[in-house]
């Protein structure tokens, strides 16, 4: 398999010899094998050699630019600045099976380049940039009524539980957070960055979280022992859940007049049956029951034992009104001790009841029933 935009001297000599048919490539590229080759000096065009001003993102991962190709498709331009830590070989051979992973609610991918260092994934353009860009912070890009929100909700659902479920090998995410959630001309959301993070150092997604100050997206199990499972990406998705519904940001420490993460904040409201103030204050209509429907499901997902999380797929129905979710079950998310809580009931979920709760399992049974028709 290859995939690569061979670019150096003795690479390109070969196009005269026996490899011409395979390494055949113009300044747009070409399909090599299943995914397309882009030149460098295609991606240098289309980007106006990676002007700041075609900037539109930055994470852990690379810087992420705007393109236009010659053919008028815009496209997104991300220069991976991680090191990999595989051979170019395997990298073309990963980015290929990337490459393969196809779904409505997933960014797709459509080539690569490898030119002397550089390393470039083009992915599809989406016009409505990314979650926190839309809902997140003083400069909102897009206003979103509860019906775009609770099908950002499902849609990233639906795409993390192909990712977990469907695709062989399983994919975990491992970095699921609100900039890399992407919305189409319509608002549909699609995950972004699949798949990259077995690409480099295990602690890459770290480092990625670190940047982008989104620190409350992490699953306790991740900060205390480094496990990332498919459970530590249900926790993620809890809390991207609560960020869309309330409109606030994981990474702030602020919330309930103290130094609390939102998830925190979200369960105090939880115990106190004053979960409708959560809800984003730009929201002017909204179904009550289905509003405190998605943030129950968001707190399932965050509890601070993985094995008791859903699974994504278990979410997507726990979503839905066709089943009852059975609250005796749900038990509190983890609360850091250097967190400057006050102190309550739930305070004493300490992190260190978690030490041994790393693996996977399936979702207690008991967790939902089926709604009364």
């Amino acid at each position: 398999m290859s995939c690569s935009c061979f670019g150096s001297s003795s690479l390109r000599q070969k196009r005269h010899g026996k490899h011409a048919n395979e390494l055949n490539q113009d300044e747009e590229g070409v399909s090599i094998v299943k995914t397309k080759n882009f030149s460098y000096s295609a991606l240098v065009g289309a980007t106006n050699n990676f002007h700041r001003s075609n900037k539109i993102g930055r994470g852990g991962f690379g810087t992420v630019y705007k393109g236009v190709l010659k053919n008028k498709r815009e496209v997104a331009v991300k220069v991976l600045s991680a090191e990999s830590k595989q051979g170019e070989r395997e990298f073309m051979t990963e980015i290929d099976t990337i490459s393969n992973v196809k779904h409505p609610n997933l960014v797709e991918l459509l080539g690569c380049c490898v030119y002397q260092h550089n390393r470039i994934l083009v992915y599809e353009y989406l016009e409505n940039s990314s979650i926190d860009r839309a809902l997140m912070g003083s400069q909102r890009s897009i206003k979103l009524d509860w019906g775009k929100r609770s099908a950002i909700c499902m849609g990233t659902a639906r795409g993390l539980a192909y990712l977990h479920e469907e695709v062989v090998p399983h994919i975990v995410h491992r970095d699921i957070k609100a900039s890399n959630i992407l919305l189409d001309e319509n608002f549909h959301p699609k995950i972004g960055d699949f798949g990259l993070a077995k690409l480099f150092p295990d602690d890459i997604t770290h480092i990625s979280t670190k940047i982008a100050g989104t620190t409350g997206y992490l699953a306790p199990e991740y900060v205390l022992g480094g496990q990332l499972t498919m459970k530590a990406d249900v926790y993620s998705f809890g809390v991207l859940t609560l960020e869309v519904v309330s409109g606030r940001s994981s990474g702030n420490t602020n919330y309930g007049g103290g130094q609390k993460l939102l998830v925190e904040w979200a369960w105090e409201l939880y115990e106190e049956g004053k979960l409708l103030d959560l809800v984003d204050t730009e929201l002017e209509e909204f179904p009550k029951d289905e509003v405190v429907r998605h943030m129950k499901v968001a707190l399932f997902c965050t509890q601070a034992t993985a094995s008791r999380r859903p699974l994504m797929s278990q979410v997507i129905k726990m979503l839905s009104r066709n089943v009852k979710l059975n609250e005796t079950q749900l038990t509190p998310p983890v609360f850091f001790e250097d967190s400057g809580r006050q102190s309550g009931k739930s305070s004493k979920n300490k992190l260190s009841e978690t030490s041994a709760s790393h693996q996977m399992s399936s979702f207690p049974i008991t967790i939902t029933e089926v709604a009364p028709r």
